[in-house]
């Protein structure tokens, strides 16, 4: 697929998959013509990329993991990595539901008071 079609199908924009590339994050074959097209995992890749993003990993961060998704192979230093990683969110995952216990709460106190009007 090409970049256009690529980019609609993730919700990601052109510019951010030439960012991957230029990051050696996503991967893609030219044309005679010269332009970039995508195998279809491009895009299996692109919402993997994206989720680790939103999970607070760096660019070279994956850069260095994404070997072990496409190989399923990792060395011990990588392993190391992806444990911490993994930790990384979890623990972020609990401060998140924390944070929505508490606010969820404050909703119900500010509901039994009755809602004050502006």
């Amino acid at each position: 697929m090409r970049i256009g079609q690529l980019a609609r199908r993730s919700g990601v924009s052109v510019r951010a998959l030439r960012y991957y590339e230029e990051q050696r994050l996503l991967e893609s074959a030219r044309t005679p013509g010269g332009q970039r097209e995508y195998s279809d995992e491009a895009l299996e890749r692109v919402q993997l990329i994206q989720d680790l993003f939103a999970a607070g990993l760096s660019s070279r961060t994956v850069v260095e993991l994404l070997p072990c998704v496409s190989t399923g192979v990792a060395t011990p230093a990588m392993l190391e990595q992806l444990i911490v990683e993994r930790d990384r969110i979890a623990a972020r995952i609990q401060d998140l539901s924390r944070a929505k216990t508490k606010l969820g709460h404050v909703i119900e106190n500010v509901t039994a008071a009755n809602v004050v009007q502006d």
